[in-house]
């Protein structure tokens, strides 16, 4: 089963915290997205291991954007 990571508000990918192919724990920190001059983190929504990662360092996202992909 796969879990899409998705960013919660729009803002500026500022630090990538995993790799691909790194085991997840639920509520691991995955990346700091910067929105509004404060840093939030994005957490894993369950276990697994990072697929996927669909965005780069200083990327701009949008709300709801798939940003990472857990199996």
């Amino acid at each position: 089963m796969s879990f899409e990571v998705i960013a919660p508000m729009q803002g500026k990918i500022v630090e990538i915290l995993v790799n691909a192919g790194d085991t997840v724990q639920e509520d691991d920190e995955l990346l700091i997205l910067e929105a509004m001059k404060m840093e939030n983190p994005v957490y894993a929504p369950a276990d697994g291991v990072v697929k996927e990662i669909k965005v780069k360092l200083l990327d701009h996202v949008d709300s709801e954007e798939i940003v990472m992909i857990l199996e």
